[in-house]
């Protein structure tokens, strides 16, 4: 009997801990008493004055507030951009794509998958990428490739959104960042005296490209590898073709050209 008085006391008292951890829990929800309306407003203002990591939560809070409303898809894509400009772009697009997974048919699916390609198109560049002069074509491609993607999903089932203009110069850059991408891998391969290599990336990008500004340079670099190459003949084809198209080009009297300012340095 004293035994069983006992293992009731343990029990008791770990009924009242979880009560009391449960009342500890509701009051340190500062949000328990507000309306959908009041938590949105909070989280904009953290958004806007730069606390983006006060602000997630809040978004995540009123997605489950306000399940199944207008408010809580725009709640997610708050979330999202909250998260890109946080500096967590994983995250942020993981959160896109569940967007796009559960409401196939909002009125807000343009602004996702513009905001999935801006996320992609910002990462290439990378925090401190102007400290090294770097900029998309010499970072991996990836993302560029699924920034591409998405852009391209919005201009196809979107043609009159807002977003399409910009989405479809983004596409441009991009394009021609791909194709300098192979430049610069195959100049990079020249310069270190691996010929073949360089062959075989500038005709990458002189196959899988047309009309790009990063084709001039890949010509040349034909040029001069088939010349170190000792192959005359393809040598004096590439500088036939190249001087065809490209009549005024520089590469052709001062080699290669110093590095230039990337196309987002304004100063």
């Amino acid at each position: 009997m004293f035994r069983a008085k006992l293992s009731v006391v343990p029990a008791l008292m770990l009924g009242a801990a979880a009560l009391l951890a449960a009342c500890s829990s509701t009051s340190d929800d500062k949000t328990a008493t507000w309306s959908p309306n009041k938590i949105y407003a909070e989280a904009k203002d953290e958004m806007d004055s730069g606390s983006y990591d006060k602000a997630i939560p809040l978004f995540e809070k009123l997605e489950g507030r306000a399940a199944g409303t207008p408010m809580a898809q725009q709640a997610q894509l708050e979330k999202a951009y909250a998260q890109y400009k946080g500096g967590d772009q994983a995250q942020a697009l993981a959160t896109l794509d569940r967007f796009v997974k559960l409401h196939p048919a909002s009125p807000a699916i343009d602004y996702a998958l513009y905001l999935k390609g801006i996320v992609n198109f910002n990462d290439n560049l990378g925090m401190f990428a102007f400290l090294s002069r770097q900029d998309l074509s010499e970072r991996d491609q990836k993302a560029s490739k699924e920034s591409f993607d998405a852009f391209k999903e919005l201009v196809t089932r979107f043609p009159d959104s807002r977003y399409t203009p910009d989405a479809r110069a983004r596409m441009t850059y991009i394009v021609n960042s791909l194709a300098q991408y192979e430049v610069h891998v195959a100049r990079y391969y020249y310069q270190r005296g691996a010929y073949v290599a360089a062959i075989n990336r500038a005709q990458n990008a002189l196959t899988d490209y047309q009309d790009v500004p990063a084709l001039e340079e890949a010509l040349f670099i034909l040029v001069r590898s088939y010349d170190a190459l000792g192959m005359t003949q393809l040598r004096d084809d590439a500088q036939r073709v190249m001087e065809k198209t490209y009549p005024k080009s520089e590469y052709l009297t001062r080699g290669f050209k110093s590095a230039q300012d990337p196309w987002w340095k304004v100063w």
